[in-house]
């Protein structure tokens, strides 16, 4: 097992690489260290001086990625910029805030919201689908696939309106927006976990319901029932433990969006988390930022992929590393 990890960190430099160029590069196609500089700045009118002393001063006034004058790779904004990445040094933002403490302070605001959404949908949507698929055929069948297919049809920013407007504003269950830290937290996360379910509910009950559909053909389910054993024991006790595989791919996805957050819900909710920090950069097209947190992204998404690997032999033992 310990080679298949080495071997799948060993795969996962190239991939960073790769992204890393290609985010530099899609930057870098829409902006130019000027217009950063004079984003950054802030003024109208800022003089060439200016611009100039800023983009050395913040690194930018080097080549993007050779320099003709050196022969060189590494006196580039794309070497020094990006070498500091492997080592997990995001540096200064190009605003002077320190990157690395600013993800540690809004990761748990991100957390406390992405958590309870994946455990709690991810409950729901099986649930659901569970019954779907014991109704296969039927009227609570037929009736719940419309209604999924009702709910994937809806903007995510619909339920983020009316959850808004319904619950915060005419309920007055929960606040309408922001975040404290602590206990009374719950109070704020309560209402973006729940339009994060509802809006998820539709596309999720349909895949799950699709993989147990799946298991449901199979020939270990005649055999379980031929031995007399219920529907529920049927399914909950042979289909649910083998659709885990499926699952569990399904899972890996969301993975990343455990520590990155959500960019609409924090944004719409004022959740100070990693998504709405990322939105900001963007906004100010602030590249350092942006390209720490897509590193961040893809470095979570590796070792998503390989805890998932490992999860599959647990779940299933024919699985084997090779």
């Amino acid at each position: 097992m310990w080679q298949y990890i080495f071997r799948r960190v060993l795969y996962a430099i190239p991939v960073l690489i790769g992204v890393n160029i290609i985010t530099f590069a899609l930057f870098f196609m829409l902006n130019s260290p000027d217009n950063i500089a004079h984003m950054q700045l802030g003024s109208k009118h800022v003089t060439k001086a200016e611009i100039d002393n800023w983009k050395k001063t913040h690194g930018y006034d080097l080549p993007l990625f050779f320099n003709s004058e050196q022969h060189s790779f590494t006196q580039t904004i794309f070497w020094q910029k990006s070498i500091r990445l492997f080592v997990f040094d995001f540096g200064v933002s190009d605003g002077g805030r320190d990157i690395g403490e600013a993800i540690s302070d809004r990761y748990l605001p991100s957390l406390s919201i992405a958590v309870p959404a994946l455990i709690v949908g991810l409950f729901v949507n099986i649930v659901t689908a569970m019954v779907m698929a014991f109704f296969r055929g039927g009227y609570i069948d037929h009736w719940g696939v419309i209604l999924c297919v009702i709910s994937m049809s809806i903007s995510t920013l619909f339920y983020i309106i009316a959850g808004q407007y319904f619950v915060a504003r005419v309920l007055k269950w929960v606040p309408v927006s922001g975040y404290v830290d602590g206990f009374y937290s719950l109070k704020f996360i309560a209402l973006p976990v729940l339009v994060s379910v509802v809006a998820g509910i539709g596309a999720g009950t349909r895949w799950y319901r699709a993989l147990f559909l799946e298991e449901i053909s199979k020939d270990y389910v005649r055999t379980a029932r031929s031995k007399g054993l219920s529907e529920p024991q049927v399914l909950f006790g042979h289909v649910l433990p083998n659709a885990l595989v499926p699952i569990l791919t399904g899972v890996v996805v969301i993975i990343p969006l455990l520590f990155m957050g959500s960019l609409l819900l924090e944004s719409f909710f004022a959740i100070p988390g990693l998504g709405s920090f990322t939105i900001d950069a963007i906004q100010n097209q602030d590249f350092s930022i942006v390209r720490a947190m897509v590193f961040l992204g893809t470095i979570l998404y590796i070792v998503g992929l390989i805890l998932t690997d490992i999860s599959y032999v647990i779940v299933d033992p024919r699985v084997r590393f090779n």
